[in-house]
C-alpha cells in the first residue's frame, strides 16, 4: 500500500550539527509544555511510562506539523524513552524509510495500549509492511506485540480503501483463534479488529457477524464478550442502515 502520507515529507536535516540543534529544540520545547496532572490521568487510564510529560494528543500534532517528516529526527525521539517523544516519533517518520528492522525493534518496546496505538495508527499501518505483520504479531506473546496486530487491522479496515474484501475476510480466522486470549489490552483490540472489518461494506459485515457467532460459541469469558460486543454493533440499526446504500461489496 502506497502511503499518501509520505509525499509531504519536508527534506531532512542536512547536517549532524542541525539534527542535533532541532532534537535539542523539540525536546526543550516538550519539557516547557509538561503536565503533571495530566500524566497522573493518563495513568488511570493505562497509560503509563518510566518517564511523561502530559503533553495532549493536539498539542504533539501542532509540534509534528511544525516539523514535518524527518526519519531521523523519529529515531532520536524513539530512543530517548519518553511517552511524548516516542508519540511525536511515530507522526513524523516518514513510513516508506521504516524498515521491517525497525519496526521489530519498536514493536518490542510498546509498554502501554496508547504508545502501541499511536504507533500503529499514525506510522505502522501506511508501511508496505503493515498487513504481513497483522498475521506475524498476533500470536506473539507479548502482550502489546499482539495488540499491534489487531490494532494495525483496525487502522487497515477503516484507512486502505482500495483494499479487497479478502485482505480482510483473511484476518477473520485469526481473530477468531486469538478471541479467547483474556488479557485485557488483547482482548479489546481483538474486538476493535472486527468490529472495524465488519463495518467496512456489507460482505464484510455478515463475515463478520458469522466469526462473531463463532467465536461466542468458544468456551471462554473473553471470547463471549468480544462477540457480544461485537454483534450489539454489527448489527444495529445504524450500521445496517449505513450499509445497505453501499452496495454488497463496496
Amino acid at each position: 500500500m502506497k502511503s499518501s502520507r509520505a509525499s509531504k515529507a519536508k527534506p531532512l536535516s542536512t547536517s549532524p550539527e542541525q539534527a542535533r540543534s532541532l532534537f535539542t529544540s523539540i525536546m526543550r520545547k516538550m519539557k516547557s509544555l509538561a503536565n503533571p496532572a495530566a500524566v497522573a490521568g493518563m495513568a488511570r487510564f493505562g497509560v503509563t511510562a518510566k518517564k511523561a510529560y502530559g503533553l495532549s494528543t493536539p498539542q504533539l500534532r501542532k509540534l509534528a506539523r511544525e516539523v514535518g517528516r524527518d526519519h531521523a529526527l523519529a529515531a532520536r525521539l524513539w530512543a530517548t524513552g519518553i511517552l511524548d517523544a516516542r508519540g511525536l516519533a511515530t507522526l513524523v517518520d516518514d513510513p516508506l524509510q521504516v524498515s521491517e528492522e525497525q519496526m521489530e525493534r519498536w514493536v518490542v518496546d510498546f509498554d502501554s495500549w496508547a504508545v502501541c496505538d499511536g504507533a500503529c495508527l499514525n506510522l505502522f499501518r501506511w508501511t508496505p509492511r503493515a498487513y504481513r505483520k497483522c498475521f506475524e504479531w498476533s500470536s506473539h506473546p507479548e502482550e502489546f506485540v499482539k495488540r499491534a496486530a489487531f490494532s494495525l487491522m483496525a487502522g487497515l479496515a477503516v484507512s486502505d480503501k482500495g483494499a479487497s474484501n479478502q485482505a480482510f475476510i483473511a484476518f477473520l480466522p485469526i481473530i477468531k483463534r486469538e478471541a479467547a486470549d483474556e488479557r485485557n489490552f488483547v482482548k479489546k483490540a481483538v474486538n476493535w479488529a472486527l468490529r472495524q472489518i465488519g463495518k467496512r461494506n456489507r460482505r464484510l459485515n455478515r463475515a463478520a457477524i458469522q466469526t462473531a457467532q463463532e467465536i461466542h460459541r468458544l468456551d471462554s469469558p473473553s471470547a463471549r464478550w468480544i462477540a457480544s460486543d461485537a454483534l450489539r454493533e454489527l448489527a444495529s440499526g445504524a450500521v445496517q442502515q449505513r450499509l445497505k446504500s453501499t452496495g454488497p461489496s463496496t
